[in-house]
């Protein structure tokens, strides 16, 4: 049996710290997607807008970091498919496939994947090395919800980006900073210092 200091070690991420295999693993993927439908409650619509404030950006740029990439694409993989199905758990409690920002939440499958590679290779143990991870995790979800929006509203890329970027900006900077907080210092708490 591995010794407490011998798993934290060989731990790539923070979810890797915890005891057992596959329960674990399904039970890490589910509890993603159960995060970041209770994060996307946490919102506040804009005016002029169909994109609103939400928390659950956040929760996916964390779980991507604390679970590494497969565990965390496959539970935003859930989120995505459940919410489609009918959970309503997308922002303000919305579902389904008709969404103009259904564009956001598939990116939210490719960041969560990138984040965890990197948080992989130690992208969240310094908070200037998780303030890159974090805002590349970002731009990701961008980089896919943006065209999205622009096909499902009919606008050009600036009106896109008028709409879906710009009034986001300051609270994605912060939530970076808040992550660039956490992980690092979670890693520190669990004692298992830093990787180079």
């Amino acid at each position: 049996m591995a010794t407490a200091q011998a798993v934290q070690r060989r731990a790539a991420v923070l979810g890797d710290l915890l005891p057992g295999s596959l329960a674990r693993d399904l039970g890490l993927v589910a509890g993603a997607a159960v995060l970041v439908g209770v994060a996307a409650q946490i919102a506040v619509p804009i005016p002029g807008t169909p994109v609103p404030v939400s928390g659950q950006t956040f929760a996916v740029l964390l779980a991507g970091a604390a679970l590494g990439p497969v565990r965390a694409a496959l539970g935003m993989l859930v989120y995505l498919l459940a919410g489609m199905a009918g959970v309503p758990w997308f922002a303000e409690g919305t579902s389904g496939a008709s969404m103009p920002t259904l564009g956001y939440v598939l990116g939210f499958v490719l960041a969560a994947a990138v984040v965890g590679r990197l948080a992989a290779r130690g992208g969240d143990r310094t908070p200037l090395r998780t303030v890159g991870t974090m805002v590349l995790g970002t731009a990701l979800m961008y980089a896919v919800g943006v065209p999205y929006l622009m096909a499902s509203l009919g606008v050009d890329l600036g009106k896109a980006l008028s709409l879906g970027v710009t009034p986001f900006l300051l609270g994605d900077g912060l939530k970076v900073l808040l992550a660039a907080g956490l992980l690092p210092g979670a890693w520190k708490l669990l004692g298992t210092g830093r990787r180079a």
